[in-house]
C-alpha cells in the first residue's frame, strides 16, 4: 500500500488519540471512589445487620421491661387491696392471714423491683449500643455521600476528555485515506489496540522490538511513501527523522 510520509505520521496522531482514549475507558471502568464506595457499601451492610440485632435485642429488653412493671403493677395492686381489707375487718384471724400475704407480696414487690431495676440497666444499654451503631450508619452515609459526589465528578471530567478526544479523532482520522485508515483499524483490533507505531532509533516503539539485518535493510531501502509493517509485532511501522536510519 502507498501513502504519503505525511499521511503515515498522521496515524500516529490517530493512535495517540485512540491510546489515551483506551486508557481514559479503563479508568472510567476502575474509578478509584467506585471501589471505595463498594468497600462503604460493604461496611454498611455489615452495620445494617449489626443494628438489625441490636434492635432486636433492646425491643427484647423492653419487652421483658414491660412484663415486669405490669407484674409489679399486680403486686401493687394486691398491696394495696389487702391493706384496705386489714382497714376493714375486726377479725383477728383474717388480720393475720393478711398481714402474712402482704409480707410475701411486699418479698415478691421488693425481688420484682431489683429485677426490673436490672433489666432497665440493660435498655439502657442496649440504647447506647443502637444509638453507636446508628452513629456510624450514618457516618458511613455521609462518607459514601461524599465519595459519590467525588466519583461523579471525575466521571464527568474523564468523560469531558474522552469526548473531546472523539472529536479531535473525527478531525485527525479525516486526513488520512480511507484505505490506510481501515488498514490502521485492522491492525488496531489484532494488534490490543495499537495499529501503528513509530520506528526510532531502529526500535518499533509498538513492541520495543530492533530492527536488524535484512529486516533494517528492507526498511532503509524502501520508498518513502510505501507502508510497512513491523516484523516482529505487524503493527504499520511510521517512520520519521527519528528512526535512524
Amino acid at each position: 500500500m502507498k501513502a504519503t510520509p505525511t499521511e503515515q505520521k498522521e496515524l500516529l496522531r490517530l493512535q495517540a488519540i485512540d491510546t489515551r482514549v483506551q486508557q481514559l475507558t479503563h479508568l472510567l471502568a476502575n474509578l478509584p471512589e467506585d471501589k471505595a464506595l463498594a468497600a462503604l457499601a460493604s461496611k454498611s451492610e455489615d452495620v445494617r445487620r449489626r443494628l438489625i440485632g441490636a434492635v432486636g435485642e433492646l425491643d427484647d429488653a423492653k419487652l421483658e421491661l414491660t412484663r415486669l412493671e405490669s407484674d409489679v403493677a399486680v403486686v401493687e395492686a394486691r398491696i394495696a387491696r389487702d391493706n384496705d381489707r386489714v382497714q376493714h375487718t375486726a377479725s383477728v384471724k383474717d388480720i393475720q392471714a393478711l398481714e402474712s400475704e402482704l409480707l410475701a407480696l411486699r418479698k415478691r414487690q421488693g425481688d420484682l423491683e431489683e429485677i426490673e431495676l436490672s433489666v432497665m440497666e440493660r435498655v439502657e444499654d442496649k440504647e447506647a449500643i443502637v444509638a453507636e451503631i446508628e452513629s456510624e450508619r450514618a457516618a458511613l452515609a455521609d462518607e459514601a455521600s461524599v465519595t459519590t459526589q467525588e466519583r461523579d465528578r471525575s466521571k464527568a471530567a474523564h468523560e469531558g476528555t474522552r469526548a473531546e478526544l472523539a472529536r479531535d479523532r473525527e478531525a485527525v482520522s479525516s486526513g488520512v485515506p480511507e484505505a490506510l485508515r481501515d488498514l490502521y483499524e485492522k491492525r488496531r483490533t489484532v494488534n490490543g489496540g495499537v495499529g501503528a507505531a513509530l520506528m526510532q532509533a531502529r526500535t518499533c516503539l509498538g513492541c520495543n522490538m530492533s530492527l536488524t539485518g535484512s529486516d533494517l535493510e528492507t526498511v532503509r531501502t524502501a520508498p518513502a511513501d510505501e507502508v510497512l509493517f513491523c516484523p516482529d509485532c505487524g503493527r504499520i511501522l511510521v517512520r520519521t527523522e527519528e528512526s535512524g536510519i
